[in-house]
């Protein structure tokens, strides 16, 4: 099981998503945003899934990133609009 951090630019997108990965069945939570990944709003939502579940995240998220060995963190999707 992969871990997972999605990034968003309002604390209401976070709130939404994590509400709809806990009702697809994915422990999930809402967390400060580590300090090496950058979010305009300052909370994430972390969870655990066999797959990243990017289709249940608001459409006002920034960032999706699977979370790798000694606290690193892999890129699997941005909002590259607002780059």
């Amino acid at each position: 099981m992969n871990t997972y951090i999605a990034t968003f630019y309002t604390h209401l997108s976070a709130q939404v998503s994590w509400k709809r990965l806990r009702k697809a069945g994915c422990e999930a939570q809402m967390m400060p945003v580590p300090r090496v990944l950058s979010s305009s709003c300052g909370t994430c939502v972390g969870y655990e899934g066999e797959v990243d579940h990017r289709e249940l995240l608001d459409t006002d998220a920034e960032a999706l990133y699977e979370v790798q060995a000694a606290g690193k963190y892999r890129l699997l999707w941005c909002d590259d609009a607002n780059l």
